[in-house]
């Protein structure tokens, strides 16, 4: 009997010649033996997709922290609207999708609670700073399964640690490239998700209105998130078209992104980002939230620095030798919104 895997690693060879291909990844931290059934980057996304980490940010704030309502989106929401952009850019350019798929079920694992302010208050606190994608690429490496790791193929990693773009526009380089073509899609995609559904969310919120979002930019893209992801989609495939028949776009960058809107898209882009950041992420609702949340996640860092026998056995970091400040990073990075609470108020709160 054929076996499947093989079949499925002939498929990818009518991929663009620029996508990855199972066959050719460079491998796995830790030599395994190969599935019979699946190529590599599907094993990987399974691995992802089961592992506690993937579960937990089902409760961890995307933008508005224990939000009351049922509808906005949370780390987990935006994860998985991630990978349907990311899977119909890869799918619609010939990219290994299967590649995309696991590297956007991976971005943000290593996310803290309360969203950013939990990040700015680790980067304060942990030494060396704490960067939500370099934590994720902790987890896949040694945090799950209690210190061994996901043993994740190196293009996974790879896509993992360059998706971030902190607050840059969705096309700049600064903060690094991934080397597949299908880690740049995940990152294009991240960008289009997340302005467009925080956009959405604020909205709901009340934080602001439909009216106040730029009118260019409503009378270019659209009115609602549906056209404007729409839109932002549509431009990055056409703009990357050349890439289906294995050729670089006219704009593409040696070293640099290949994967990118039109400039005029990314104006738009840039525009809706510039309007997030000023009107809902450096807000005065957004900044009361996120002076709680950095006080909290500082109080929690403080009593587990002086109590590290308190840290979880399996926090998964221990025993490689790291400062204390490292592995309380860790475990505080781990917690969902709902459990700091709960450890803040067993801690510091007194019982009634």
């Amino acid at each position: 009997m054929e076996i499947v895997r093989e079949r499925l690693e002939r498929d990818e060879e009518r991929l663009s010649p620029l996508a990855a291909r199972s066959r050719s990844t460079l491998g796995r931290e830790r030599p395994e033996e190969e599935c019979p059934w699946r190529v590599a980057f599907q094993r990987d996304r399974d691995r992802i997709l089961h592992c506690k980490s993937f579960r937990r940010l089902k409760h961890k704030t995307q933008v508005f922290v224990a939000p009351a309502g049922d509808h906005y989106r949370t780390r987990l929401t935006h994860t998985l609207e991630v990978s349907q952009i990311a899977r119909t850019i890869s799918r619609a350019l010939k990219l290994n999708e299967d590649l995309t798929e696991a590297i956007a079920l991976g971005h943000d694992l290593g996310h803290t609670a309360f969203g950013h302010a939990g990040e700015v208050a680790l980067n304060e606190l942990v030494l060396g700073g704490f960067h939500h994608n370099e934590q994720s690429l902790r987890v896949v490496q040694f945090l799950e399964k209690s210190g061994r790791g996901l043993n994740l193929t190196w293009e996974v990693r790879d896509g993992i640690l360059f998706h971030s773009k902190v607050r840059e526009s969705v096309a700049a380089d600064g903060t690094g490239v991934s080397s597949t073509l299908e880690g740049q899609v995940v990152r294009m995609a991240d960008g289009v998700a997340y302005i467009n559904h925080d956009l959405e969310d604020a909205i709901r919120a009340g934080v602001i209105a439909a009216e106040d979002i730029p009118a260019l930019v409503v009378s270019k893209i659209g009115s609602s998130g549906r056209d404007r992801i729409n839109a932002m989609v549509v431009d990055i495939i056409t703009n990357c078209w050349p890439v289906a028949d294995g050729e670089l776009p006219d704009d593409a960058e040696p070293g640099g992104l290949v994967i990118r809107p039109s400039l005029t898209m990314l104006s738009y882009i840039d525009a809706l980002r510039e309007f997030l950041f000023q009107r809902v992420y450096l807000s005065g609702f957004a900044q009361n939230q996120a002076v709680k949340s950095i006080y909290l996640m500082r109080k929690l860092f403080g009593y587990y620095v002086a109590h590290p026998d308190e840290l979880p056995d399996d926090l998964g970091s221990q025993g490689r030798g790291e400062p204390v400040d490292r592995l309380v990073g860790d475990y505080l990075a781990s917690m969902t919104d709902r459990y700091a609470l709960r450890e803040f108020r067993t801690l510091f709160v007194p019982e009634g």
